[in-house]
Order: C-alpha cells, then sequence, then structure tokens
C-alpha cells in the first residue's frame, strides 16, 4: 500500500485529476527517494508509465517544483532537489511551532468522521513490529501526519505541514538504514492520536513537540 492509496478516500480518489494523481504518485516517489536526489525526471516516460499525457505530469512537475522538491533548469531539463542537511534546523524550527498548533486544533475541531479515522488509524499504528520494513513504517508515519493536519480543519496550516513534512521525511529516508529505533518513533503516534480523540488539546500540543524533537535528535545524533 502507498501514500497514495493510504491519503484518499474514494470520493476524493473520484474527484482527482490526471494532474491531481500524477502529482500524488511522484510526490510519494521524491519524498521517499524512490526518485533519488539529483535524479532526472523525463516526463515523456513518466507519461507513458502512469498512462496519461504529457501535460498532466508536466502541471504535476510545476506543482512539485513550487514544493522545492524538484528543480527545472532551462535546456537542462527537470532533476529531484538534493536532500540538503542544512535545512534541519530551519524545517524544525517551523515544525515545533506549527506541528503543536495543528494537533492541539485538531483535538478541539475534528470531526467525529476524523476522529473514528485517528482512533483507525492508532490501532493499527499499535501493532507495528520492531521487525517490520523500516521503509513501510515510515510510509505509515507520513500518513499518520497528513491525518493529523487534515484533522485539524484548517487547510492553509495543513498545505505547510505536509510540506514541511515532505522534507523531513526525505532526510529521514536518507538515514533510514542507520536510525535505531524507526518503529518505536513511529508507535509514539499513538498516544498522540487517543491524546486528539479524546479532545485533549494540551497533551496533543505536548506530544507533538516531543515527537518533533525526537526526530531532529535522532538525526542530529547520526551526523
Amino acid at each position: 500500500m502507498t501514500l497514495t492509496d493510504l491519503s484518499f478516500g474514494d470520493t476524493e480518489a473520484a474527484a482527482e485529476t490526471s494532474a491531481d494523481r500524477a502529482y500524488e504518485i511522484l510526490r510519494e516517489r521524491l519524498v521517499m527517494l524512490d526518485i533519488r536526489p539529483g535524479e532526472p525526471i523525463n516526463d515523456e516516460h513518466l507519461a507513458a508509465e502512469l498512462g496519461v499525457g504529457r501535460t498532466p505530469v508536466r502541471e504535476a512537475l510545476k506543482r512539485l517544483e513550487r514544493d522545492r522538491l524538484v528543480i527545472a533548469y532551462p535546456r537542462r531539463g527537470t532533476f529531484a532537489t538534493a536532500v540538503d542537511m542544512t535545512d534541519l534546523a530551519d524545517i524544525s524550527e517551523i515544525r515545533k511551532q506549527l506541528e503543536p498548533t495543528a494537533a492541539a486544533r485538531a483535538a478541539r475541531a475534528a470531526t467525529a468522521e476524523a476522529r473514528a479515522r485517528l482512533s483507525a488509524l492508532a490501532a493499527g499504528i499499535a501493532q507495528i513490529d520492531d521487525a517490520d520494513d523500516p521503509r513501510e513504517v515510515l510510509r505509515r508515519d507520513v500518513h499518520v501526519h497528513r491525518e493529523i493536519y487534515r484533522a485539524s480543519g484548517n487547510p492553509h496550516l495543513e498545505q505547510i505541514l505536509v510540506s514541511l513534512d515532505a522534507h523531513a521525511t526525505r532526510i529521514w529516508c536518507l538515514f533510514l538504514d542507520r536510525l535505531p529505533d524507526v518503529a518505536g518513533h513511529v508507535r509514539e503516534h499513538v498516544a498522540l492520536m487517543e491524546a486528539i480523540v479524546a479532545g485533549d488539546a494540551t497533551t496533543a500540543a505536548e506530544l507533538t513537540l516531543a515527537h518533533v524533537n525526537g526526530f531532529e535528535r535522532a538525526i542530529r545524533a547520526l551526523l
């Protein structure tokens, strides 16, 4: 199961355009480093692979360039952006402010449907085993974050945090084979989602801040 599969319900998927679908698929590949930093991106090959025209792929690439996941050079083509470790401090600084805000807002404002999704997701995350494939575990981590942002009910906040989390995940992927406890890191979300479902905004914010700080510490320990 991919992030694209996890991120959209049937109704939403039905409303997607070809460009939306291409954007979601390419974003997942870029975030998970399936498309490696610096790798060239051929829109003709991608269009053929995805079964869409080149125009939707080009539209998707323009959106990804705004997300700073790809970069286009005149007469050279489009490439996946590098993972710049100097961005870690800047990304963490913003996430420390906005992630707790989103979690607290979700605890206060999430719909009954959103709380049900988070409750079901928490039950699944609790079953993650230390021996599970780290890449699949990380995909589930991304899904948790996106569901919390979505549950906040603020689309502007959601958009900013999805973008920041994408870049944080690329950093995480870069060190995935050296990180000692990816499963434990993701299981931390169980208590967070339970706090949101229970409407405990203070605990949700505190747990989120601790999670973001833990991410930064884990990466810096490997530098």
